[in-house]
């Protein structure tokens, strides 16, 4: 079978989610200090004004300008205005003490901070000639009634939630969370905290998935292992389909005897196989068994990570409704040589804390090398047969992306 390019297999996955987005999203209402990691069904718009009044930036003293002919002027102070209370319309050639936060009383046109002033009994001493508007924060200077501060699409974080709690919005609408139905396929497989059997490994692949579906904001059904054998898988997969979104698998996909998730995706419901030219990587199975998508992910536990961070996590993605879903690489520079290779890499690798700008590579990228991601930053994505010499230009794409 010819192998798919990694950009023929992410459009063909966008393809499916696209397919999927033609049936209404359920959306739901949650409360804002929830709604983490969720994606905004509908555009927020503001019903106030951010600040609502002009407020001081700092503490000092309010004041006119005109009133303060020149440093050393000295001011009656009228009044004092702390955060939450309104003052008094300013009297002429005179001051207020006000705090951070405080809105501004009527006529005061500047704010002096209490470090450029002197206090001497019930007077103040202005050591600073004030400019008109200066430490005064407007009125919807952040934020004008009307308009729009999120995005449907936007997946939430504490950015985001922050400034809808500052437009005063309890509540956001969301589409609801991806049910996921998670299993790993092998007779090797021993769970971690058991006893490890004689010619097993410990299943590293299904805590590595479920955590980068439980940080994708889905719900997760745990399925455990299923026993290299066709009918116990084609069992699994058919109570995986129902109530679940979406199937994620690891191990099983490709031609090996032992290797029986084509089979039974084929006896179940719908599968395409695809031979991606990555490297690693390079099985990874697409199909629908019932309303349910399936993905099936290949067993070595580095090539599991890179396929899910760099193909199912925008899959997902843009099952859920998020409008952006490519990561961000940065341009930097190779601190090694590399010789390349005919399939698309994803080389794990990591900034040089001595050379600014520069990456240093693992130095082992063989896919069953688990540490070559928890040592690294992120991924260069280096494309097929370009060979690297040190000095070049890399594009790398930091975890902060991916995870």
């Amino acid at each position: 079978m010819t192998m798919l390019s990694f950009e023929d297999a992410l459009a063909h996955l966008f393809t499916v989610a696209q397919s999927a987005e033609q049936r209404p999203r359920e959306i739901e209402s949650v409360a804002t200090l929830s709604a983490q990691g969720r994606i905004l069904a509908h555009d927020l718009v503001s019903t106030v004004d951010v600040p609502p009044l002009d407020n001081s930036a700092m503490d000092g003293y309010a004041l006119r300008c005109a009133d303060v002919a020149a440093p050393g002027s000295r001011l009656p102070i009228g009044q004092r205005i702390a955060a939450g209370q309104v003052g008094q319309p300013l009297v002429p050639g005179s001051a207020a003490r006000i705090l951070t936060g405080a809105p501004v009383p009527e006529g005061a046109d500047a704010v002096v901070m209490q470090e450029h002033c002197e206090l001497d009994s019930d007077c103040v001493i202005v050591n600073h000639m004030p400019r008109l508007g200066a430490n005064i924060r407007r009125r919807a200077e952040d934020i004008g009634v009307g308009r729009g501060v999120l995005t449907q699409g936007q997946r939430l974080d504490a950015r985001h939630l922050g400034v809808a709690a500052s437009v005063g919005a309890a509540r956001l609408q969301v589409f609801r969370r991806l049910r996921v139905a998670l299993f790993s396929t092998g007779n090797e497989l021993t769970a971690p905290g058991e006893a490890l059997k004689p010619g097993g490994i410990y299943n590293s692949n299904h805590t590595t998935l479920y955590s980068l579906l439980v940080g994708l904001g889905c719900e997760v059904t745990d399925l455990g292992n299923a026993p290299d054998q066709l009918q116990a898988t084609r069992t699994l997969l058919r109570h995986a389909a129902v109530a679940h979104d979406l199937i994620v698998t690891s191990g099983g996909v490709s031609v090996g005897d032992e290797d029986y998730v084509k089979p039974a995706v084929i006896a179940e419901g719908r599968l395409d196989l695809w031979k991606i030219a990555i490297k690693p990587g390079k099985p990874l199975a697409s199909g629908r068994i019932g309303q349910a998508a399936f993905i099936g992910l290949p067993g070595n536990p580095v090539s599991s990570f890179v396929t899910f961070v760099m193909l199912v996590r925008p899959f997902i993605l843009k099952l859920q409704g998020a409008a952006l879903t490519a990561p961000r690489a940065q341009a930097l520079r190779a601190g090694f040589a590399w010789k390349g290779d005919a399939r698309r890499e994803f080389l794990r690798a990591r900034l040089d804390p001595h050379q600014p700008g520069s990456v240093e590579l693992f130095p082992h990228q063989g896919s069953g090398v688990l540490t070559s991601c928890s040592w690294s930053d992120g991924l260069i994505d280096n494309p097929p047969n370009t060979p690297l010499a040190v000095g070049d230009t890399i594009s790398f794409i930091p975890f902060t992306e991916l995870l």
